[in-house]
This record gives structure tokens, sequence and C-alpha cells, in this order.
């Protein structure tokens, strides 16, 4: 069971934010592999009268990749029910009239096609790379940012790790401080866990903050980040989880569940009590 009554008070919730990696599936070969009870835990919220959202901060494909991924895996979800970081990153592009230095995974490429990547760049977006992330690649982004006299460094996500089916592997937090510090900037992150990136997903629900729930397995992007902007926040302890978690030194989760389908479970048995 659940070690907070946090389903004592979910009479309110009209709206549920899903990660995806970690509480949906492990990513790794062949697409991933389905968490226990997560398909059957997501076809149940959306028969049900709750909104659902799927907030991501996944950059190694498109977001059209991401469903079909996610589709492939026997999930039931939309275009449109999803919220990644690319688009956003590419409004902050768009609205600049910017020449981004790309360090993305190739499979990335076609959410950024209308921007001129040619040379000479005036900023640089970081998406998880994997081994884009090569001693070359991170050289060519600390020259552009160097150079310029207020650099901009747009950062999908700033994740420390996620699991993969073969273990931990490094997310794009760890790249993005390297050039934070080597240039003496502050990344702008789009993504979780910009307030901007669940407000736009509560916007689009129609729901307000404090009828909101998030579930993720990242204890400071996922439920810190919802919580800060005023959304509960609940930890699942599949994908990243680490039991250290529970006793995390300033995010307090406001319930710990076992995985989704325990969440969905005590949060549709308990919404009308």
């Amino acid at each position: 069971m659940a070690d907070q009554p946090w389903f004592d008070s979910c009479a309110h919730v009209e709206g549920v934010l899903l990660d995806i990696s970690g509480v949906l599936y492990d990513s790794g070969e062949g697409g991933g592999t389905p968490i226990t009870g997560s398909i059957e835990a997501v076809q149940r919220l959306k028969a049900s009268d709750l909104k659902v959202r799927f907030c991501t901060n996944e950059t190694q494909c498109t977001t059209k990749q991401i469903v079909e991924k996610l589709t492939k895996l026997g999930f039931d979800l939309q275009l449109n029910e999803l919220f990644s970081p690319a688009p956003a990153a590419c409004q902050v592009l768009r609205e600049k009239s910017l020449k981004p230095f790309l360090v993305v995974h190739p499979d990335a490429l076609p959410d950024f096609a209308e921007f001129d990547l040619s040379e000479p760049h005036n900023c640089v977006v970081l998406g998880d790379a994997v081994s884009g992330f090569s001693y070359e690649n991170m050289n060519k982004a600390f020259r552009v940012l160097i150079n310029q006299d207020n650099p901009l460094l747009i950062s999908m996500g700033r994740g420390r790790y996620y699991k993969e089916t073969d273990g931990l592997v490094l997310d794009v937090g760890p790249f993005k401080a390297a050039l934070e510090y080597a240039v003496d900037c502050e990344a702008v992150v789009v993504g979780k866990p910009a307030q901007g990136f669940f407000m736009s997903a509560l916007k689009d629900m129609g729901v307000k903050p404090e009828n909101a729930i998030m579930v993720g397995d990242d204890i400071v992007n996922d439920v810190g980040g919802a919580q800060a902007c005023g959304i509960r926040g609940l930890q699942v302890r599949t994908g990243k989880f680490r039991p250290s978690d529970e006793h995390h030194p300033s995010v307090k989760p406001d319930g710990f569940v076992d995985n989704l389908a325990q969440a969905v479970d005590l949060l549709l048995k308990n919404r009308h009590k």
C-alpha cells in the first residue's frame, strides 16, 4: 500500500499528468519494455472522467515518434495529449529568429527542420544526444556560447539520469551543467521542471493546479517541479526511483506508490468517497 494517505484528498482531482519513461515503460533496445500494469492503468484512467496528459522530457526522437513507439508498446495516446520539450525549444528559436547549434539525438532532428542550422550559430540547443555527447560536439557548443556577448543555452530538460533496461544512464543535465560552468551562464530549461511546461499541460486540460496530480519517477523534476506549481506530486517506485528518494532533503512527495497501476487503483477508488 501507499505510505501516505494522499488518496484521501483526491475528491477534487480532475486531471492527471503522467511521466513516460520510468512510469509507463523502461527505455532500451527494441523500443523499451512496458512496466507491469501500466498499459491497463492508462486504459482505466482514460475510461474514467479524468483528463490525462503525458508529460515527458524524452528528446531522443520526434514527438510523433514518441507516440508511435508508445502505441506500438500497447499504450493508448494521441499526439495532442503529449507534451515534450522540443516544441517548447522550437518556440524560443522561432520567437528570437535564432540559428541554433544542435546537440541532439539524430532521430530528433526532424523537429528542428524549419530552422537555419548553418554557421554562424548564435545559440545552442541541448537534448539527450546519447553518443552525440562527444568531446568534439561539446567543444563546438562551448565555442558557440563563449563567443556570444549574452550566451543562450537552451536545454531540453535537466535530468541527471534515467533508467534503461540494462541500468541507469546519464541524461542531459550533467552536460548542461558542464556548459553552464564553462561559459558562466544559466541555461533556459524547457520541459520539466519548468513551470511553463506544467502550466501549458494544465491549460490544455482546462484544469487548475489544485485539481491535478502528477505521477513521476523523478523526485526533483517530476514531483518537485509539479509541487512548485501547486500540483500534487506522486512518486512511483519504478524507473529511476532509488530508496534514498524516500528521504530526499528538499522534496517531499504527496505520496509514494509501488507503480502506476497502484496509483490508478487508489485514485479511482477514492475520488468519489
